[in-house]
């Protein structure tokens, strides 16, 4: 399958295997991948250790089809559009998540605007909801809107 995979000089699509599902997992047809900074990270070889360096697929969160799913595998069938956000894999054409890890997508949602919810749209819920927690009347100045 192809994927992308950190080399000396950034990314590099190249052919690699195809990932071995285990029994508590689903393998998903990649439909639509974000990129985020924890992703440019690994790319740029910033970022070492279990989701860094040469040989790593970066991909934190991705959408698309479950092809399979492992014996033990629970909640999803094969068919099902899902959402997984893991550590790393998600920039290629399959790739694994934990059965319990996964979110259904509803039919009507687009896969590449749900590839881009959870990290996006949750870190800025998450800033303007449980860090700003702005009050009625009071100004809000966003200064870091150019990420995901």
């Amino acid at each position: 399958m192809k994927a992308a995979v950190v080399g000396e000089n950034g990314l590099e699509i190249k052919d690699i295997a195809e990932p071995e599902i285990k029994p508590n997992e689903v393998m998903i047809r990649v439909r639509a991948c974000g990129m985020n900074r924890a992703d440019a990270m690994v790319a740029s070889g910033m970022v070492h250790g279990r989701d860094g360096g040469a040989g790593t697929v970066p991909g934190i969160e991705y959408v698309g089809e479950v092809v399979e799913i492992g014996a033990e595998a629970q909640g999803v069938k094969p068919g099902d559009r899902v959402l997984a956000s893991v550590g790393s894999g998600g920039m290629a054409e399959y790739a694994l998540a934990a059965a319990h890890s996964v979110m259904p997508i509803p039919d009507n949602m687009p896969f590449d605007e749900a590839a881009a919810f959870m990290m996006t749209y949750g870190t800025s819920y998450y800033a303007l909801k449980d860090r700003a927690d702005p009050k009625p009347g009071e100004t809000l100045l966003v200064l870091g809107a150019a990420g995901g």
